[in-house]
């Protein structure tokens, strides 16, 4: 069973020799010092200015990696007590959000494990950007990194998959809940788990009045930042939203975001080709066929908008870039039996701290993890999806005297 060296970059290599470096090395400490060095080097290549303009998704990966950041994040895991490396951690990040399994494997290394990352063939630019940067930061590092942190990539083949997964501590698992349940068939050790990161959807809320009250800067610097949650990852990112719920009597609300919005994404020059357009079309069509929709509206092909008959009838699978379903609600409180567990990331304009607060108490945890501002969806934190992720790294140790 051979594999390819991603990172650090190298001849491929044959499994039994991948595991036996990477259970046989020295083992780091959470926080370990020689990591926490590498991962500065690494976010200084990410925050390059020409590297940031072409991908600018890394420019935020190369902030979330900045020292203190790191530091920030330490800080909090060592208030919760003794706090060691879980070991040896598989990770399995999907193909569809390059810059997914950086973050993962990242906190990992910071928590002071040892990780074995597998890369999809089907990874894409800003993913090669990253792998570049990491091979090119490892000149500098200690060799402790390239004995403990590898990035690999094969062909599927289960017999591979299983021999990570049998020899891993915690399996990490991105993706749609086909490719979860798949990965899943392969047994762990008994005192082994995994961390999964299945199939999710997002929303957003607008609070009418406060988008009527707002000035036309102000409205475009919503619709602005409302675009890098929904553009970037062609929308496909489980943090990006898909319907736009305005709270209070809407008017002509949802047509002046559209036209804002068609706008925005021309000037930042986000097209998507006709095959896209297609796909939106069928899509959309088919939601007012099935008797979801009220009306439907293009502006171009980079925006399409339809009105939902009912707010529980949002969709909660991909339609194309740039798909937007509105609702128009009384309160927060009539989406209460709207959300479920699929419910990810609500991002939110023109509502109160208190307000959201109140909503997330309702919800009670039967959904919605996040609730963040426009331009917020993407931005990856330490806690995703409801796990502390430096957390679950880790194995705590309790005294008790």
């Amino acid at each position: 069973m051979i594999v390819s060296s991603r990172f650090p970059a190298g001849p491929d290599v044959e499994v039994e020799a991948l595991l036996a470096e990477l259970t046989g090395a020295e083992r780091l400490a959470v926080g370990d010092e020689r990591i926490r060095d590498f991962l500065t080097r690494f976010s200084r290549k990410l925050l390059r200015p020409e590297l940031a303009r072409r991908h600018p998704e890394l420019g935020s990966l190369g902030f979330f990696l900045r020292p203190a950041e790191v530091v920030r994040a330490l800080k909090s895991l060592e208030a919760s007590g003794l706090r060691f490396p879980r070991g040896l951690i598989f990770h399995v990040p999907p193909a569809n959000v390059d810059t997914i399994f950086v973050y993962s494997w990242a906190l990992s290394a910071l928590a002071g494990n040892a990780n074995v990352v597998r890369l999809s063939d089907r990874a894409g630019e800003a993913a090669l950007a990253v792998l570049g940067a990491l091979n090119e930061a490892l000149a500098e590092a200690d060799p402790i990194v390239a004995r403990t942190q590898r990035i690999i990539g094969y062909p599927r083949d289960d017999k591979i998959t299983a021999r990570l997964s049998a020899a891993c501590d915690l399996r990490v698992i991105w993706g749609g809940d086909v490719a979860v349940t798949d990965i899943r068939r392969h047994p762990l050790r008994p005192d082994a788990r995994d961390l999964t990161f299945p199939d999710r959807s997002s929303f957003a809320a607008i609070k009418t009045a406060a988008w009527q009250a707002a000035s036309e800067q102000e409205r475009k610097a919503a619709v602005a930042a409302f675009a890098a949650d929904a553009y970037w990852f062609d929308q496909a990112a489980c943090s990006s939203p898909r319907t736009i719920f305005w709270v209070g009597e809407p008017g002509r609300a949802p047509a002046e975001f559209e036209a804002l919005l068609a706008a925005n994404v021309a000037e930042r020059g986000w097209g998507v080709d006709a095959a896209m357009a297609v796909e939106k079309r069928v899509s959309t069509y088919g939601m007012a066929a099935d008797g979801a929709t009220t009306q439907v509206r293009f502006h171009g092909n980079a925006v399409a908008g339809f009105d939902l008959d009912r707010p529980d009838e949002l969709p909660r699978t991909w339609l194309g870039a740039g798909t937007f379903a509105h609702s128009a609600v009384g309160s927060l409180s009539e989406l209460v039996p709207v959300v479920n567990r699929k419910d990810q990331t609500m991002s939110v304009f023109g509502f109160p701290a208190e307000e959201l607060r109140g909503f997330a108490m309702e919800l009670g945890g039967r959904g919605v993890d996040r609730i963040v501002p426009f331009g917020s969806a993407l931005s990856f934190a330490a806690v995703w999806d409801g796990y502390d992720l430096l957390t679950e790294f880790t194995r705590q140790t309790t005294i008790t005297v």
